[in-house]
């Protein structure tokens, strides 16, 4: 016979964003719990609401099947003393099995005896298992806790109330003073409590009382109720799939409405109203069937249809109260212009250990002109990026942005062009954000982009020198993100960037121009190569690309962006290649007879007076046709050159001897395996790779 349980943690309302990371979660350790204690059952169904956290497990099994195991003790010299008595250990051994002495038998492992014993473990019956649950309960984790009371126990929020029903019967357990039992509570308005008779009825009862407990199904209601309004009033709504999410989980028995709002109010920018809608009052905004906004908004009541007008009323005036702030706001900036908001920037920290944000677009100034000129950008277009990366903050300390925050960056668009900057300037301004989440969109613009890019390597490299390195999961200033969106943007832009060279290059011009941040960038050059370099791995392991390829092309020397992913999209194109083997195991073999020697970089001539076959000549004349723009060339170019030397480097040292007795004769061999193997280093750590 199989079995229905029900667990419903009743809670006081947790923050929308918490509601489906939480039942999921639960529902996975739950489903563990279960395995490890070899309780069979057939499916989890997960509900959920701002207060409530529920399993439905059906098809559960009576009890533990009974198990006969074999376990393995110490060895027969431990297990008996010297007079062939059992020991303490043997004792003590069989005593934690529920066994004796007696039951013991010896096995031979690899030469050594050691002691056994057969053990029947009888199943311990469903509900025993069950009461043990609340253990899961207790060991969640929430992205905020909190206490209550005089406990020490932290959860997301106060427990209310537990349900636990094996069936008709209640399972007894117990967490922070909260009993099980079998009541719950309904909507907080519409609803009362309810005693829930059967685990399998539980959907039905809450249903009764104004309460839907499948989040799917509460989720399809709200989003037939908006169509429903859309289509009878012929509007366009577009449902955002996060927005639709966050009002689910605000929910428990959704009624949808429309509002209106003053007509004046489309004066200002269509952005800003969308903004105070939808991220500030959680609201769907409305466009006719030519994508025009419309003066409505739709929004979904906690509730059911009871006294509806009250509730648009109210909402009508609380948007109307925050768009009025809008119009001020956008009305009062235009009173300025650039100038004065830039300048108000001056007063502006970036961090107190850096600079100002005044000063933090001195120093883009100059990385982006070094990235304009690196990357071709003409004239007119650098002209641009100067203008832009002059001005590219000053939207920061308008009322806009200071009210709506998540503006920033569109209203330095929407003012740029009011206050008469070229569409270009414009649009690089709101470009520079991109991308704000780790597959977001990417700037179009190569201004835009190199603005971008300038932006985010000024941020990794003054916080890095501030010695604001992101360690573990901590990284509040979002460095990983910055450090991501530089290789994503290089990436998608196919510039050839050397981070190494650049780097430099930027403190040296900054400390010209007097625009240097109050930390030396110097000692971090290194440090900010690994940090993007693990950037690249991460991108290019999402990509699907074999572990050993990435880590050896992102390992190379180089630290140009472009080359080192494409050195392991070239990897991962030619290991199915019949002479991949072949080829990689060559390289290697250069590589690593030249981490023999230590060589300068200035100390590498070859003298061909000193060789003594024409293996030797053969691989000094490929060495130098390699070495001719190797580096300037694409990872598809270099490889290609490296794999045409798997036969010359295979006679090469078939022929000759590089560790040669005679010093000479040696150190001029490593000299040439070190030329080559800098080009081979150069484009992936080959030794690296694994090849079958």
């Amino acid at each position: 016979m199989t079995h229905t349980f029900l667990l419903e943690i009743g809670l006081e309302e947790m923050p929308a964003h918490v509601v489906t990371p939480s039942i999921n979660e639960l529902a996975e350790k739950t489903e563990k719990y279960l395995k490890e204690n070899r309780i069979s059952f057939d499916k989890v169904q997960k509900f959920s609401t701002p207060r409530r956290l529920a399993l439905e497990i059906s098809g559960l099994a009576d009890k533990q099947p009974d198990i006969d195991e074999e376990v393995k003790g110490p060895a027969e010299k431990i297990a008996k003393d010297a007079e062939g008595n059992w020991s303490k250990a043997a004792i003590g051994f069989t005593r934690g099995q529920g066994l004796t002495p007696d039951d013991i038998t010896f096995k031979d492992i690899k030469g050594t005896n050691y002691v056994f014993v057969n053990k029947h473990v009888t199943g311990k019956p469903v509900t025993d298992v069950l009461s043990s649950l609340i253990d899961v309960v207790a060991d969640m984790n929430f992205p905020t806790m909190m206490k209550w009371g005089t406990n020490k126990f932290q959860f997301i929020r106060p427990i209310k109330w537990i349900v636990a029903l094996l069936d008709t019967e209640v399972v007894p357990m117990e967490l922070v003073g909260v009993k099980s039992g079998r009541k719950s509570l309904g909507h907080r308005f519409l609803g009362n409590e309810v005693s829930i008779a059967n685990a399998a009825d539980y959907e039905t009862d809450l249903n009764k009382k104004f309460v839907i407990v499948d989040a799917d199904k509460r989720k399809a209601k709200i989003k037939a109720q908006i169509e429903a309004i859309a289509n009878e009033n012929n509007w366009k709504v577009k449902i955002d799939d996060d927005l639709l999410e966050e009002v689910n989980n605000l929910v428990e028995y959704p009624t949808s409405f429309y509002g209106t709002f003053d007509k004046r109010f489309l004066d200002i920018p269509r952005e800003v109203l969308i903004t105070s809608m939808r991220n500030h009052q959680r609201f769907f905004y409305v466009e006719n069937q030519d994508g025009k906004l419309l003066p409505f908004f739709i929004s979904v009541r906690n509730g059911n249809s009871d006294f509806i007008e009250n509730v648009i009323k109210g909402n009508e005036k609380v948007l109307a109260a925050r768009l009025y702030d809008a119009e001020f706001f956008y009305q009062e900036d235009q009173n300025h212009d650039i100038d004065y908001f830039v300048n108000k920037l001056k007063n502006v920290t970036f961090h107190d250990k850096i600079s100002t944000v005044y000063e933090k677009m001195q120093r883009v100034q100059v990385i982006s002109r070094l990235i304009g000129k690196k990357v071709g950008l003409n004239d007119s277009q650098l002209a641009d990026l100067q203008r832009a990366a002059e001005i590219y903050k000053f939207d920061l300390v308008t009322g806009m942005v200071g009210e709506f925050s998540e503006l920033q960056g569109v209203m330095g668009e929407k003012y740029a062009l009011l206050f008469g900057e070229k569409p270009e300037v414009a649009v690089a301004i709101r470009e520079h954000y991109m991308p704000i989440s780790a597959n977001g969109e990417l700037p179009q613009s190569r201004i835009g982009a190199v603005l971008a890019v300038a932006d985010k390597l000024d941020t990794v490299m003054t916080f890095f020198a501030a010695g604001m390195i992101p360690s573990g999961s901590n990284d509040p200033y979002a460095l990983r993100r910055q450090a991501a969106g530089i290789v994503n943007i290089v990436d998608n832009q196919k510039w050839r960037l050397p981070l190494d060279s650049l780097m430099e290059k930027i403190i040296t011009d900054e400390n010209t121009a007097q625009v240097a941040p109050k930390v030396d960038q110097k000692p971090i050059i290194k440090d900010v190569i690994l940090f993007i370099k693990e950037r690249i791995k991460r991108v290019l392991r999402a990509a699907k690309i074999k572990f050993d390829l990435v880590d050896a092309a992102v390992n190379a020397t180089s630290t140009d962006i472009l080359y080192n992913i494409n050195s392991a999209k070239v990897l991962n194109n030619h290991k199915e290649d019949a002479d991949f083997k072949a080829v990689i195991e060559a390289l290697t073999r250069v590589e690593r007879i030249s981490n023999k020697s230590d060589f300068k970089a200035t100390d590498l001539f070859v003298d061909p007076a000193l060789f003594e076959n024409e293996s030797e000549l053969k691989m000094n004349a490929e060495v130098d046709r390699l070495s001719t723009d190797f580096e300037k060339l694409t990872a598809a170019d270099d490889f290609s050159k490296l794999a045409s030397l798997e036969p010359v480097i295979k006679e090469y040292f078939d022929k000759t001897m590089v560790m040669a007795k005679d010093e000479t004769v040696k150190e001029n061999r490593l000299k040439e395996l070190t030329k080559l193997a800098r080009m081979i280093n150069y484009f992936a750590e080959v030794d690296k790779i694994i090849v079958k």
